[in-house]
């Protein structure tokens, strides 16, 4: 285990504290708000863009695309990650990050690691053949390949905080409620 304070792992552990005080101090610069807007393209094929985020009440610039597309045999063009790997992709790298700073924290050297997750669909449920079959996964399951200079122990409170603390954990874990406005354009 390294006793260096910052960075470890490329993580300013000094920034992490930092922002943890400034947020202590007013909940407020706290709160990030997130969008993104998806657009149909072609067949199954969208374009999805990232024009900002907003962190403490503080637009921020934050220009990405991505395009999600379904594979051949689920009448899509296979030219990029279906929705169910974004999605999947998305809850790795939320938690991988939160498991990468609590390690960071603890002063953990890592060498490697890699988050796998798995879903299984019954697309009976999502093509309708069957209303008792749902449309989306039973469970999703994960594992986490871990080498570095940290215990045992340290790996598992690492897990622990990220369980309590990941977003995109607590995201896919907990039902959360979906509002929606259906707007029909002329």
């Amino acid at each position: 285990m390294t006793t260096a304070t910052s960075p470890i792992n490329g993580i300013d552990t000094d920034a992490i504290k930092s922002l943890v005080r400034e947020i202590k101090q007013d909940h407020g610069k706290g709160v990030a708000d997130f969008r993104v807007a998806t657009q149909w393209k072609h067949a199954m094929n969208s374009e999805t863009r990232v024009t900002s985020w907003s962190l403490g009440g503080r637009s921020l610039k934050h220009l990405f695309t991505i395009d999600i597309d379904e594979p051949r045999e689920l009448c899509g063009g296979d030219q990029s990650a279906n929705p169910q790997e974004y999605l999947l992709a998305a809850m790795n790298a939320c938690m991988l990050n939160t498991f990468v700073a609590v390690c960071s924290l603890q002063g953990v050297q890592l060498e490697s690691l890699v988050f796998e997750s798995r879903g299984q669909l019954d697309l009976r449920g999502f093509l309708g053949i069957d209303t008792k079959v749902k449309p989306g996964y039973e469970e999703i399951h994960y594992t986490i390949r871990v080498k570095g200079d940290g215990t045992p122990e340290q790996y598992r409170k690492a897990h622990e905080a990220m369980i309590a603390t990941s977003p995109n954990y607590f995201n896919m874990a907990n039902g959360i409620p979906l509002r929606a406005d259906l707007v029909i354009e002329d």
